[in-house]
Protein backbone atom coordinates (compact mmCIF):
# COMPACT_ATOMS: atom_id res chain seq x y z
CA UNK A 1 0.00 0.00 0.00
CA UNK A 2 1.39 3.88 -0.91
CA UNK A 3 0.68 5.74 1.49
CA UNK A 4 1.95 8.67 -0.12
CA UNK A 5 -0.51 11.76 0.65
CA UNK A 6 0.35 13.19 -3.20
CA UNK A 7 -1.24 9.61 -4.98
CA UNK A 8 -3.97 8.93 -2.58
CA UNK A 9 -7.81 10.09 -3.21
CA UNK A 10 -8.90 13.26 -1.52
CA UNK A 11 -12.19 12.73 -0.40
CA UNK A 12 -14.30 15.68 0.92
CA UNK A 13 -17.71 16.93 1.25
CA UNK A 14 -18.00 19.17 -1.86
CA UNK A 15 -16.04 16.51 -3.80
CA UNK A 16 -18.70 13.66 -2.74
CA UNK A 17 -21.40 16.08 -3.21
CA UNK A 18 -20.46 16.49 -7.01
CA UNK A 19 -19.77 12.83 -7.34
CA UNK A 20 -23.13 11.89 -6.12
CA UNK A 21 -24.90 14.79 -8.60
CA UNK A 22 -23.08 13.66 -11.48
CA UNK A 23 -19.79 11.39 -12.14
CA UNK A 24 -18.99 13.78 -14.85
CA UNK A 25 -18.95 17.08 -12.78
CA UNK A 26 -16.71 15.15 -10.15
CA UNK A 27 -14.03 14.45 -13.31
CA UNK A 28 -14.35 18.36 -14.46
CA UNK A 29 -13.58 19.42 -11.14
CA UNK A 30 -11.21 16.52 -9.14
CA UNK A 31 -9.68 15.02 -11.83
CA UNK A 32 -9.08 17.08 -14.98
CA UNK A 33 -6.37 18.89 -15.86
CA UNK A 34 -5.81 21.98 -18.58
CA UNK A 35 -3.46 20.27 -20.89
CA UNK A 36 -1.76 23.56 -21.90
CA UNK A 37 -1.17 24.29 -18.03
CA UNK A 38 -1.54 20.77 -16.22
CA UNK A 39 -3.60 23.06 -13.73
CA UNK A 40 -7.60 22.13 -12.76
CA UNK A 41 -10.37 24.28 -13.56
CA UNK A 42 -13.50 25.96 -11.99
CA UNK A 43 -16.39 28.35 -12.91
CA UNK A 44 -16.57 31.81 -11.22
CA UNK A 45 -20.74 32.07 -9.64
CA UNK A 46 -21.91 35.15 -8.08
CA UNK A 47 -23.39 32.20 -4.88
CA UNK A 48 -20.02 30.81 -4.21
CA UNK A 49 -18.41 34.47 -4.40
CA UNK A 50 -20.57 35.50 -1.52
CA UNK A 51 -19.86 32.26 0.31
CA UNK A 52 -16.24 33.00 -0.11
CA UNK A 53 -16.28 36.26 0.89
CA UNK A 54 -18.46 35.71 3.99
CA UNK A 55 -16.50 32.98 5.08
CA UNK A 56 -13.14 34.62 4.42
CA UNK A 57 -14.28 37.10 6.94
CA UNK A 58 -15.64 34.68 9.60
CA UNK A 59 -12.41 32.94 9.56
CA UNK A 60 -10.02 36.22 9.82
CA UNK A 61 -11.53 36.47 12.70
CA UNK A 62 -11.35 33.27 14.35
CA UNK A 63 -7.62 33.14 15.14
CA UNK A 64 -8.19 36.00 16.91
CA UNK A 65 -8.39 36.58 20.61
CA UNK A 66 -11.86 37.02 22.07
CA UNK A 67 -11.23 40.17 23.01
CA UNK A 68 -10.08 41.88 20.04
CA UNK A 69 -12.36 39.84 17.15
CA UNK A 70 -14.50 42.84 16.78
CA UNK A 71 -12.05 45.30 16.96
CA UNK A 72 -11.97 45.91 13.78
CA UNK A 73 -14.96 46.35 11.79
CA UNK A 74 -16.53 43.05 10.57
CA UNK A 75 -18.46 45.24 7.96
CA UNK A 76 -14.52 47.27 7.30
CA UNK A 77 -13.75 42.99 6.78
CA UNK A 78 -16.32 42.28 4.07
CA UNK A 79 -15.36 45.53 2.07
CA UNK A 80 -11.76 44.93 1.62
CA UNK A 81 -12.32 41.19 0.83
CA UNK A 82 -15.24 42.16 -1.50
CA UNK A 83 -12.84 43.74 -3.54
CA UNK A 84 -11.31 40.16 -4.98
CA UNK A 85 -14.43 38.95 -6.51
CA UNK A 86 -15.85 42.17 -8.12
CA UNK A 87 -17.03 41.33 -11.83
CA UNK A 88 -16.00 38.69 -13.95
CA UNK A 89 -13.65 37.63 -10.94
CA UNK A 90 -16.79 36.73 -8.85
CA UNK A 91 -19.09 35.44 -12.02
CA UNK A 92 -20.96 38.76 -11.96
CA UNK A 93 -22.31 39.87 -15.81
CA UNK A 94 -23.79 42.68 -14.43
CA UNK A 95 -23.00 45.52 -11.97
CA UNK A 96 -26.93 44.92 -10.47
CA UNK A 97 -26.17 41.36 -10.25
CA UNK A 98 -23.26 41.90 -7.97
CA UNK A 99 -24.90 44.96 -5.99
CA UNK A 100 -27.66 42.54 -5.02
CA UNK A 101 -25.33 39.62 -3.85
CA UNK A 102 -23.05 41.90 -1.88
CA UNK A 103 -26.18 43.54 -0.33
CA UNK A 104 -27.07 40.15 0.77
CA UNK A 105 -23.66 39.26 2.09
CA UNK A 106 -23.55 43.04 3.98
CA UNK A 107 -26.71 42.22 5.33
CA UNK A 108 -25.78 38.79 7.18
CA UNK A 109 -22.18 40.51 8.53
CA UNK A 110 -24.26 43.20 9.98
CA UNK A 111 -26.25 40.33 11.97
CA UNK A 112 -23.31 38.70 13.33
CA UNK A 113 -22.00 42.10 14.21
CA UNK A 114 -25.18 42.79 16.32
CA UNK A 115 -25.77 38.78 17.26
CA UNK A 116 -22.13 37.62 17.81
CA UNK A 117 -23.09 34.98 20.16
CA UNK A 118 -21.22 31.95 20.39
CA UNK A 119 -18.63 34.28 18.16
CA UNK A 120 -17.72 35.92 20.87
CA UNK A 121 -16.81 32.91 23.15
CA UNK A 122 -13.45 31.17 23.18
CA UNK A 123 -12.32 29.25 19.95
CA UNK A 124 -10.58 26.11 18.65
CA UNK A 125 -8.25 26.58 15.58
CA UNK A 126 -7.30 23.12 13.75
CA UNK A 127 -3.88 24.50 12.24
CA UNK A 128 -3.76 22.99 8.63
CA UNK A 129 -5.37 25.57 6.23
CA UNK A 130 -7.54 22.39 5.09
CA UNK A 131 -7.87 19.46 8.01
CA UNK A 132 -6.89 16.14 6.30
CA UNK A 133 -6.42 12.31 8.01
CA UNK A 134 -5.52 9.06 6.45
CA UNK A 135 -9.16 7.62 6.19
CA UNK A 136 -8.09 4.65 4.93
CA UNK A 137 -4.64 3.85 4.50
CA UNK A 138 -5.71 0.59 2.73
CA UNK A 139 -7.75 1.79 0.17
CA UNK A 140 -5.27 4.61 -0.64
CA UNK A 141 -8.19 7.79 0.94
CA UNK A 142 -7.63 10.77 2.94
CA UNK A 143 -10.75 13.02 3.91
CA UNK A 144 -10.09 16.63 3.98
CA UNK A 145 -12.65 19.82 4.27
CA UNK A 146 -12.36 22.72 6.13
CA UNK A 147 -14.35 23.41 9.37
CA UNK A 148 -15.71 26.78 9.50
CA UNK A 149 -15.77 26.82 13.38
CA UNK A 150 -15.01 25.49 16.65
CA UNK A 151 -16.58 26.81 19.63
CA UNK A 152 -14.40 25.52 22.71
CA UNK A 153 -16.64 24.48 25.81
CA UNK A 154 -13.64 25.07 28.68
CA UNK A 155 -16.37 23.27 31.33
CA UNK A 156 -15.83 19.52 29.34
CA UNK A 157 -13.15 20.49 27.20
CA UNK A 158 -14.45 20.15 24.22
CA UNK A 159 -15.82 21.43 21.15
CA UNK A 160 -19.32 22.46 19.24
CA UNK A 161 -19.34 22.62 15.51
CA UNK A 162 -20.54 25.68 14.05
CA UNK A 163 -21.09 25.67 10.06
CA UNK A 164 -22.13 29.13 8.73
CA UNK A 165 -24.51 28.93 6.05
CA UNK A 166 -24.93 31.71 3.22
CA UNK A 167 -27.34 29.92 0.98
CA UNK A 168 -31.03 30.07 1.07
CA UNK A 169 -31.79 26.52 1.35
CA UNK A 170 -31.38 24.29 4.77
CA UNK A 171 -29.11 21.60 4.56
CA UNK A 172 -30.55 18.42 4.18
CA UNK A 173 -31.69 15.47 7.15
CA UNK A 174 -29.10 12.93 4.60
CA UNK A 175 -26.39 15.83 4.25
CA UNK A 176 -22.84 14.25 4.49
CA UNK A 177 -21.37 17.08 5.23
CA UNK A 178 -21.64 16.96 9.25
CA UNK A 179 -20.68 13.69 8.90
CA UNK A 180 -17.62 14.71 7.51
CA UNK A 181 -17.13 17.35 9.78
CA UNK A 182 -17.45 15.32 13.18
CA UNK A 183 -14.68 12.61 11.37
CA UNK A 184 -12.70 15.66 10.67
CA UNK A 185 -12.58 17.27 13.99
CA UNK A 186 -12.90 13.91 15.73
CA UNK A 187 -9.03 13.09 13.93
CA UNK A 188 -7.33 16.55 13.62
CA UNK A 189 -7.53 17.52 17.03
CA UNK A 190 -7.76 15.91 20.40
CA UNK A 191 -11.14 17.19 21.99
CA UNK A 192 -14.54 15.35 21.97
CA UNK A 193 -17.47 17.20 19.74
CA UNK A 194 -20.17 17.59 21.71
CA UNK A 195 -22.25 19.04 19.66
CA UNK A 196 -22.63 20.71 16.21
CA UNK A 197 -25.03 23.64 14.56
CA UNK A 198 -25.84 25.41 11.69
CA UNK A 199 -26.11 28.99 11.41
CA UNK A 200 -28.51 30.05 8.56
CA UNK A 201 -27.12 34.03 8.58
CA UNK A 202 -29.64 35.40 6.10
CA UNK A 203 -32.18 34.79 8.31
CA UNK A 204 -31.00 33.38 11.50
CA UNK A 205 -29.53 35.44 14.73
CA UNK A 206 -27.90 32.67 16.38
CA UNK A 207 -26.90 29.34 15.00
CA UNK A 208 -29.29 26.35 15.23
CA UNK A 209 -28.46 22.47 16.93
CA UNK A 210 -28.82 20.03 15.27
CA UNK A 211 -28.24 15.91 16.27
CA UNK A 212 -24.77 14.29 15.99
CA UNK A 213 -25.07 11.62 13.65
CA UNK A 214 -23.40 8.04 14.13
CA UNK A 215 -19.62 8.39 13.49
CA UNK A 216 -19.46 4.49 13.00
CA UNK A 217 -22.44 4.95 10.04
CA UNK A 218 -21.13 8.02 8.95
CA UNK A 219 -17.55 6.13 8.10
CA UNK A 220 -19.21 3.24 6.39
CA UNK A 221 -21.69 5.47 3.96
CA UNK A 222 -18.18 7.56 3.09
CA UNK A 223 -16.71 4.62 3.06
CA UNK A 224 -18.68 3.34 0.55
CA UNK A 225 -18.87 6.47 -1.52
CA UNK A 226 -14.83 6.47 -1.61
CA UNK A 227 -14.95 3.10 -2.75
CA UNK A 228 -17.15 4.37 -5.54
CA UNK A 229 -15.08 6.99 -6.42
CA UNK A 230 -11.60 4.62 -6.31
CA UNK A 231 -13.39 2.60 -8.88
CA UNK A 232 -14.55 5.36 -11.03
CA UNK A 233 -10.64 6.66 -11.09
CA UNK A 234 -9.51 3.07 -11.96
CA UNK A 235 -11.42 3.07 -14.96
CA UNK A 236 -11.54 6.26 -15.96
CA UNK A 237 -14.94 6.06 -16.22
CA UNK A 238 -17.18 9.40 -15.22
CA UNK A 239 -20.83 9.11 -17.05
CA UNK A 240 -23.07 12.25 -16.68
CA UNK A 241 -26.23 11.53 -14.91
CA UNK A 242 -28.11 12.99 -18.38
CA UNK A 243 -28.59 11.81 -21.73
CA UNK A 244 -28.29 15.05 -22.73
CA UNK A 245 -25.60 15.75 -25.42
CA UNK A 246 -24.35 19.11 -24.10
CA UNK A 247 -24.28 17.62 -20.13
CA UNK A 248 -26.65 18.04 -16.88
CA UNK A 249 -27.27 20.79 -15.11
CA UNK A 250 -24.32 20.15 -12.56
CA UNK A 251 -21.69 19.33 -15.83
CA UNK A 252 -22.59 21.13 -18.46
CA UNK A 253 -20.76 24.54 -17.63
CA UNK A 254 -17.63 22.86 -16.87
CA UNK A 255 -17.71 20.83 -20.35
CA UNK A 256 -18.09 24.18 -21.75
CA UNK A 257 -15.12 25.37 -20.23
CA UNK A 258 -12.88 22.21 -21.24
CA UNK A 259 -14.18 22.95 -25.33
CA UNK A 260 -12.45 26.34 -24.99
CA UNK A 261 -15.55 28.55 -23.95
CA UNK A 262 -15.74 31.08 -21.06
CA UNK A 263 -12.99 33.39 -19.95
CA UNK A 264 -9.76 33.04 -18.34
CA UNK A 265 -10.08 35.53 -15.12
CA UNK A 266 -7.48 34.32 -13.10
CA UNK A 267 -6.25 31.88 -9.81
CA UNK A 268 -7.73 30.47 -7.17
CA UNK A 269 -6.41 30.32 -3.71
CA UNK A 270 -5.48 26.78 -4.38
CA UNK A 271 -3.82 27.45 -8.23
CA UNK A 272 -6.70 26.19 -9.99
CA UNK A 273 -7.65 28.33 -13.30
CA UNK A 274 -10.94 30.19 -12.57
CA UNK A 275 -13.17 30.97 -16.02
CA UNK A 276 -15.91 33.03 -15.99
CA UNK A 277 -18.71 32.09 -18.45
CA UNK A 278 -21.50 34.81 -19.96
CA UNK A 279 -24.79 34.04 -19.83
CA UNK A 280 -25.18 33.53 -23.49
CA UNK A 281 -22.74 30.60 -23.18
CA UNK A 282 -24.68 29.29 -19.29
CA UNK A 283 -27.29 29.31 -21.44
CA UNK A 284 -26.05 27.39 -24.41
CA UNK A 285 -24.11 24.86 -22.14
CA UNK A 286 -27.13 24.04 -19.43
CA UNK A 287 -29.98 23.92 -22.73
CA UNK A 288 -31.91 26.92 -20.97
CA UNK A 289 -32.35 30.32 -22.27
CA UNK A 290 -33.81 31.69 -18.95
CA UNK A 291 -30.57 30.22 -17.09
CA UNK A 292 -29.94 32.52 -14.46
CA UNK A 293 -26.67 32.59 -12.23
CA UNK A 294 -28.79 33.12 -9.02
CA UNK A 295 -30.94 29.92 -10.29
CA UNK A 296 -28.66 27.31 -8.58
CA UNK A 297 -29.12 27.66 -4.47
CA UNK A 298 -27.15 24.86 -3.69
CA UNK A 299 -23.62 26.84 -5.03
CA UNK A 300 -24.21 28.33 -1.97
CA UNK A 301 -22.39 27.37 1.71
Amino acid sequence: MDEDKYKAIWLSYSAIKDFLNCPRAYYFRYVYRNPKTGKKISIAKPALSLGSVVHSVLDQISVLPTKSRFDVSLTDRFEKEWTSVTGKRGGFSEMQEETLLKARGCSMIERIQKNPGILALPAVKIKEDIPYYWFSKEENLILCGKIDWLSYDEKNNSVHIVDFKTGKVRESDGSLQLPIYILLTTNCQKRPVSGASYWYLESEDEPIPVQLPNVADSERTIMDVGMRIKLARQLNHFKCISDEKQGCRYCASLGAIVNGKGEFVGSSAWGDEVYYLSPHELSLSTGSPRYHSLDFPDDEE
